[in-house]
């Protein structure tokens, strides 16, 4: 924490050195100290409002900006007051301006970087368990083969029930699915399970079919069905009764249909006003309420148009796109 104040405060420092001396170019005195409250007020919405965070440039590139910053307020000292400051204070914010864009650049990547790597792990581990389900399938036929050999109807239909399931759960997931698309949706499934959500997927075609980049489809799955996953685990503890989130996927009319659906604890009007339209509005606790607007982004930077209904404790999530690649 201690970077970002030191930070913030020698921007605020800096900036009223060239503000004051601009200043000093009117033709009535302003007391100082209005100017910092100025600068500083200005500094600390920025601090509070900026969730960049600048020292991803290293100290190499971060004390060469600084220094030039510094620089730049040594003319003060020998050239008269003069409205030529004016150039020295958009020099002043141009390199800071340097600062942000870079940083927000190198922040972006890093996010990137770590959602590929999220996105590969999901891929890894979805391609182990279909070879692993392949590598022991002719041991469960043996096994089936011989309770049928011994009579042992029962047991051997409930053994292949119990098969089928397993397979119908990588199944769901993998079918007919690109890669990044099988491991998100597989991923999903087994974290809603796990956390004793019933997952069902009813998709009529891969939703790899969709017009969309694996990364943005992975984005938008992902914020879907976590979100889903979070609202229904929240009401099954309040409910204690069952909870179940199904996925559908389906073409109409020249239309891609995505549509998800998941019990949810009762959302305030203002949240629900204001839900897929902005950031920082969540019907969960202790998140950012991030989830909902990258949807809508996702969503309009490919032609498609979402809505949602809650109704009697239930959320539904619709959205469309047009079938154009």
């Amino acid at each position: 924490m201690k970077q970002p104040i030191i930070y913030w405060i020698s921007l605020s420092l800096m900036g009223f050195v060239h503000i004051y001396y601009l200043f000093m170019n009117l033709p009535w005195d302003i007391p100082f100290y209005l100017i910092y409250l100025a600068v500083f007020f200005i500094s600390f919405i920025l601090y509070l409002r900026t969730r960049i965070t600048f020292f991803e440039l290293g100290f190499h590139w971060n004390g060469t900006l600084i220094l030039m910053q510094l620089l730049l307020l040594l003319p003060y000292i020998v050239i008269q007051p003069s409205w030529i400051y004016v150039v020295f204070l958009l020099v002043f914010i141009g390199i800071e301006w340097v600062r942000w864009d870079a940083s927000a650049g190198i922040t972006q990547l890093q996010k990137e970087c770590e959602q590929f790597e999220e996105e590969r792990s999901h891929v890894t581990e979805t391609f182990r368990i279909v070879r692993s389900e392949r590598h022991d399938f002719l041991k469960h036929i043996s096994s089936i083969h011989y309770m049928l050999e011994n009579r042992h109807h029962e047991e051997a239909s409930a053994y292949l029930d119990d098969l089928v399931d397993g397979y119908e759960e990588t199944n769901l997931s993998i079918k007919g699915e690109r890669g990044s698309v099988a491991g998100i949706l597989h991923q999903m499934y087994n974290r809603g399970t796990s956390s004793g959500v019933t997952m069902i997927y009813d998709i009529d075609l891969p939703l790899s079919t969709l017009p969309i980049a694996d990364k943005k489809m992975v984005t938008l799955l992902g914020n879907l069905l976590s979100n889903s996953i979070d609202a229904s685990v929240e009401w099954r503890k309040r409910y204690e009764k069952q909870a179940a989130i199904t996925l559908q996927f389906y073409k109409r009319s020249g239309l891609y249909i995505l549509i998800c659906r998941n019990p949810s604890l009762p959302i305030p009007t203002n949240i629900l006003d204001q839900l897929f339209q902005s950031y920082g509005h969540s019907t969960k606790e202790e998140h950012e309420g991030l989830g909902t607007k990258i949807i809508q982004e996702t969503v309009k930077e490919h032609q498609g148009f979402s809505d949602f209904v809650y109704r009697d404790e239930e959320f539904t999530v619709k959205i469309k796109f047009p079938a154009i690649h």
